[in-house]
């Protein structure tokens, strides 16, 4: 249950300019899950990163840079009072299984990278932690949003939030998906992993036909997925290139944004994968790419989406890397996305 009145006596009772909560949580509140309309739910999880690690650390940055944020938000105002919690269930149970299973992922990898087939009972026991990851976020989303909740996710890897969009689909029916990321994703069982980071949004339009998708900042992809965001009507796709070439021939952000929020239907996720920012801003993320968005131009999307009149049903932030000023950046993008939401 919400509890409104502490809620509201917690609100009154904190200065936000000039304290913190004792024992705070994210971003410094003193709210607990009672008290908070925005709950968080940070999945520790990089099972089948296929480059750098560092991402299942991620929401341990994104916490611990979080209280050097200052509480009025340019675009949404002063989102704190609102109440926003993270979870700490299944934290450290999952951080310890993804050590676990990561191992064994990389073993294969690495037979891979050798020119030999892996080991397939090895494949067999990483996709299966991986489907069991997805259906414990699965039902915790679907818990979260029975309690009246609405959820955001903090990665870990971009696999980890298909089970939440699943939830979402069982729970909304169609909607859609606004993509903020470098690569397309849309590669079916990447490297043998069927939960793979390269294969989230594979997954999430193949579980559900009224999923629509929009993609933001794509840059890196194979040929497969360009055909297939050629030839699938679900999918409108904003390559980094094409929107750097309307820049540099005259057009603005502004128009851009509004082309891309047209494409979207009334019932919207945002899934931002950080990797979509130019890599200066998260540079220990796990694929980082050249190009992509500056954080400016993230945060006037965001802003244009909510005047839009569109109903925001839930987010991601996802690739976070083990780095400080990685943390830095994804914790503002974070506080602007609970605004949204």
């Amino acid at each position: 249950m919400m509890d409104n009145e502490a809620r509201a006596a917690a609100v009154a009772a904190f200065d936000a300019d000039n304290s913190m909560a004792v024992n705070a949580g994210i971003f410094g509140l003193p709210f607990g899950y009672a008290q908070s309309e925005v709950v968080l739910c940070p999945v520790p999880w990089e099972v089948t990163v296929s480059y750098g690690e560092g991402t299942a650390l991620g929401p341990q940055q994104v916490f611990a840079a979080s209280p050097q944020l200052d509480l009025w938000d340019a675009h949404f105002g002063e989102v704190w009072k609102k109440g926003i919690f993270m979870l700490q269930e299944h934290y450290g149970e999952v951080l310890k299984l993804n050590g676990h299973v990561r191992k064994l992922a990389k073993g294969y990898i690495a037979h891979l990278e050798q020119g030999a087939t892996g080991p397939q009972e090895v494949l067999k026991q990483v996709n299966e932690a991986c489907h069991e990851l997805k259906e414990t976020v699965k039902g915790l989303c679907l818990g979260l949003m029975d309690d009246g909740r609405k959820v955001g996710m903090v990665g870990g890897d971009h696999s980890c939030p298909l089970g939440y969009m699943e939830a979402l689909a069982d729970r909304f029916g169609a909607y859609g998906i606004l993509q903020i990321d470098a690569h397309a994703d849309l590669r079916a069982a990447y490297e043998g992993f069927t939960y793979s980071h390269a294969s989230i949004m594979h997954n999430v339009l193949a579980y559900s036909p009224d999923i629509q998708l929009v993609q933001v900042g794509i840059r890196d992809y194979s040929a497969g997925e360009r055909a297939r965001i050629a030839h699938d009507d679900r999918i409108r796709t904003h390559f980094d290139a094409d929107m750097k070439r309307a820049l540099y021939e005259g057009g603005t952000w502004a128009n851009l944004s509004a082309q891309i929020i047209d494409e979207l239907p009334h019932k919207v996720y945002v899934s931002l994968d950080v990797d979509g920012l130019q890599p200066a801003l998260c540079p220990a993320t796990g694929t980082p790419v050249p190009g992509g968005l500056d954080f400016d131009q993230v945060a006037h999307l965001l802003y244009l989406l909510g005047q839009s009149g569109r109903q925001v049903i839930g987010f991601d932030l996802s690739e976070t890397g083990n780095g400080s000023w990685d943390g830095v950046v994804s914790a503002r993008l974070l506080y602007k996305l609970c605004g949204l939401l």
